[in-house]
């Protein structure tokens, strides 16, 4: 009954603020996602269980290592139930790769069955070693004492009442041995109930620091030089259920973005019990106020003036604030004519307007940049229609770690247009989350939190003039009509600096759209010919997924 009264609530509460077409936005997320639930299940039959030969094969590769770094798990225990302590600890013996130690600290659990178990396990196997603290620290301290025991080269977390996949450690140290140079490994993930029953995987993009500050994208598994957590102090007291997450906001500050890899396969199941956050992000609320100090605080230790707020789910949202005075902001609205443009939506700011009709887009936009006097240029299709957001996109541009920023485009029935450019294999960019309902969480949250992609479009773009002038603004003698933004964000990607998307920035279409894609055969050659490490993937989409901006899981690979 209370379910139902529930969701009668929260249709009540949809009706109220979105209307009827609010409600279909709704259904039509919850559909997506049912067929998401259903294509994982086929996923699972299809590579969800090792068999023999991928056993033997590993087996094999493993043989091959000219080094095999040991791995140490650390694991804190506290009070947790029998069965999901014997499930955690017989996930980490049945490893493919054998060279781990499991360093356990229990943090004087008060249940009784808790020091039998883990005496247990130690005298049935050498590489456990356990730990019972006399006091009760909770579980940054416990994670403390396990490191302390750590002798491995790596070391992996692991909560109490989680599993690791049985390929895992082998996957971690194949990363290794393929890039000697890693400091810090992340990896996909899915929930696993009561039953044992495995959903929702978190099928993630590469390392996207953007998408970082707005939730911990690296969770579960995660794996780190072990003398590099030794160096920064460990874990730290005070930030508990975050801990995890301040960890690796403090290793960032130690290592550059190169030496972080991420293994895009599920190796950690997290357990769905009630009273974690996995069950619900509305459960632990401190912790994700402790995460957005250690956001806070890591943000001050780079010098960056920004602030951090709640968003949606609990999560967490990144504005940077503009010094004083505030750079000056170009706007370049673009059409094939003013489209009834009301500069007034932008007061304070310089607002041009570029009629574009014909094959010279770019050179036309480059002679508009060239003539606009603004510190930061703000591309706009003339047709898009928003409040002031020039400010909290130049907050961005401006960054040093920066190359572009845009909002998200809605179409006039809310649902959306773009929000950021996936690389097709073909190297066709497709829009981001097209037709996804506004209200739409996306892959990994990305349809609604701060995050990077390869590129965004001209639609919405902002860009320090500095930046654009040293990168040499688009490249209209290769891409005169079109690919001409693409091509500037991969230029800006190699020179490190990343392409943020911002959702909660929304513009609407009230227009025609201009920006229609239409690829001339030349420059899809020049484009794939300059572009062609990206035709693998893209690092932004996981494997796993389609490459049409969908991010729907593929049963195709």
């Amino acid at each position: 009954m209370k379910l139902i009264f529930r969701k009668l609530k929260n249709v009540f509460e949809v009706l109220q603020d979105s209307g009827v077409r609010g409600i279909m936005r709704r259904l039509a997320e919850k559909k997506y996602l049912r067929a998401q639930g259903r294509r994982y299940r086929v996923w699972l039959e299809k590579w969800g269980t090792l068999t023999d030969a991928d056993r033997q094969s590993m087996r094999s590769v493993i043989e091959s290592f000219d080094h095999a770094p040991l791995i140490s798990i650390l694991l804190p225990v506290y009070n947790v139930d029998e069965r999901w302590l014997r499930a955690c600890i017989d996930s980490v013996l049945r490893q493919a790769y054998p060279r781990w130690e499991l360093c356990i600290a229990d943090d004087a659990s008060t249940a009784a069955h808790i020091r039998p178990v883990l005496d247990e396990y130690a005298a049935r196997d050498d590489r456990i070693k356990v730990v019972f603290r006399s006091e009760n620290g909770h579980i940054s301290a416990a994670s403390n004492t396990a490191l302390e025991l750590a002798g491995g080269e790596f070391s992996v977390l692991l909560d109490h009442d989680d599993e690791l996949s049985e390929d895992a450690l082998f996957w971690v140290a194949s990363e290794v041995a393929r890039f000697p140079e890693t400091a810090m490994i992340y990896s996909d993930e899915d929930l696993i109930d009561e039953r044992g029953r495995r959903y929702d995987p978190k099928f993630k993009p590469d390392f996207s620091r953007d998408l970082f500050y707005s939730l911990n994208l690296v969770t579960h598994l995660s794996a780190y030089r072990t003398e590099l957590l030794r160096k920064i102090g460990g874990f730290r007291l005070g930030l508990e259920g975050s801990q995890d997450y301040d960890l690796a906001l403090r290793v960032l500050e130690e290592i550059s973005e190169n030496k972080i890899r991420h293994i895009p396969r599920i190796l950690y199941h997290w357990r769905v019990v009630r009273g974690s956050v996995s069950y619900s992000l509305d459960e632990k609320p401190y912790a994700h106020e402790h995460a957005r100090e250690a956001i806070r605080e890591h943000l001050a230790r780079r010098g960056l003036a920004a602030t951090v707020t709640e968003s949606i789910y609990n999560l967490h949202r990144v504005s940077y604030n503009l010094p004083d005075p505030p750079p000056t902001i170009s706007i370049i609205v673009f059409g094939e004519n003013d489209d009834g443009f009301d500069a007034a939506a932008f007061p304070g700011h310089n607002v041009t307007y570029v009629a574009i009709n014909g094959d010279n887009r770019a050179e036309k936009l480059d002679r508009a940049a060239a003539g606009a006097g603004g510190a930061v240029l703000l591309f706009l299709d003339g047709s898009l229609r928003s409040s002031d957001a020039a400010a909290e996109l130049a907050g961005f541009a401006i960054q040093p770690g920066v190359g572009c920023a845009g909002g998200r485009i809605l179409g006039r029935d809310l649902y959306v247009e773009e929000a950021g450019i996936v690389l097709g294999e073909d190297l066709l960019p497709s829009a981001a989350h097209s037709g996804f309902p506004r209200e739409a969480a996306g892959n990994m949250l990305r349809n609604r939190q701060i995050g990077n992609f390869s590129a965004i479009s001209v639609s919405c773009m902002a860009i320090s003039r500095e930046l654009f002038e040293e990168i040499g603004g688009f490249d209209s003698n290769a891409f005169p009509r079109d690919l001409f933004d693409v091509d500037l964000c991969l230029r800006l990607r190699e020179k490190g600096k990343g392409i943020v998307v911002l959702p909660h920035v929304e513009f609407i279409r009230h227009g025609k759209a201009i920006d229609k894609r239409q690829f001339s055969a030349d420059e899809l050659v020049q484009f794939r010919n300059r572009w062609e490490k990206y035709m693998e993937r893209d690092p932004f989409c996981n494997p796993n997924l389609k490459r049409d901006g969908s991010f729907g899981i593929d049963l195709s690979i």
